[in-house]
């Protein structure tokens, strides 16, 4: 999936550890198969041909991550829309030849396709259609967390009661550790990719983080994400690091992106009026926020 996947699994023996894991990875690589945007043969490659032609009937498990895909686009005001797919890559390319920003105009026309409101479901024939010619949808902002829910829900499946799904960012991590306490994860420190600057105590509860160290540009010193706001077609500014923990990866991994380009106190706001959401936020000037109950471990 263009990710790293790691597994923690607590087993009885070495080998059948190794079998729950291998039971995993086949799950994932399914679920590749199915959402893909670089196979012709994907379910998401047949609707995004058929955009602007027809609706194309799907299966209940694609249906369903794009139904629930669709119902975060309007919680989050469209700042996260699978429809981003339709942006052009050649746009913001983020190598080493960028050297300047695009005009204005012309980053609102690279965007000009990007609205979730033109992915048109119909539940009773579970068929998704993609109203005009050119959009495309794509799964990179939740198809991680999708992933690794579903890793998770085969290890449970296998006999795995205490476990870690790891997908690049996006981690799931149930039951205890061996010693019977909960797992202990560290938050990741913007200015050092490898190191960690605070950790957090959690079991049956998943944590997202993304953040403008990944993947950037340097225009006139000044640092562009990766991540484009959708709504102006430009890199989003003002945080360097976005944390989500939830109750599952799907959800953690779609939320990021739109708090990235909410900002630190639009983004806690926001967090804070809706139950059983978290994050840890650091801004471009090292400054710390967090929702009502996060207990940082210094």
């Amino acid at each position: 999936m263009g990710n790293v996947f790691d597994f923690v699994v607590i087993s009885e023996t070495q080998n059948q550890g190794a079998e729950q894991i291998q039971e995993a990875i086949s799950e994932i690589q399914r679920i590749e198969r199915l959402f893909t945007t670089y196979s012709e043969d994907s379910l998401t490659s047949l609707v995004n041909r058929n955009a602007g032609i027809s609706a194309v009937q799907v299966t209940d498990e694609f249906f369903g991550l794009v139904s629930r895909a669709q119902k975060i686009s309007e919680l989050t005001q469209g700042l996260f829309d699978l429809s981003y797919g339709s942006l052009d890559t050649n746009f913001w390319n983020f190598n080493t030849q960028m050297d300047r920003l695009p005009d204005k105009h012309r980053a609102k026309q690279a965007v000009r396709l990007i609205d979730y409101h033109n992915i048109v479901l119909n539940s009773g024939q579970k068929t998704v259609f993609l109203r005009n010619k050119g959009m495309r949808i794509g799964f990179g902002g939740i198809g991680k967390g999708y992933a690794a829910d579903a890793a998770k829900r085969i290890l449970l499946e296998c006999g795995v009661k205490n476990g870690i799904v790891s997908a690049s960012g996006d981690l799931n991590a149930w039951g205890f550790q061996e010693d019977g306490t909960p797992w202990t994860i560290g938050i990741a420190n913007p200015n050092f990719k490898n190191s960690y600057f605070s950790t957090l105590n959690i079991t049956n509860k998943s944590v997202a983080t993304s953040g403008n160290y990944e993947k950037y540009v340097i225009i006139d010193k000044q640092i562009y994400s990766h991540t484009i706001n959708p709504k102006t077609g430009y890199p989003v500014k003002g945080l360097k690091s976005v944390t989500i923990i939830t109750s599952n990866a799907e959800l953690a991994d779609a939320m990021a992106t739109p708090i990235l380009i909410m900002g630190a106190q639009q983004g806690v706001s926001f967090l804070n009026q809706i139950d059983g959401i978290e994050c840890i936020l650091i801004d471009d000037d090292d400054r710390l926020y967090v929702t009502k109950n996060i207990n940082l471990k210094q």
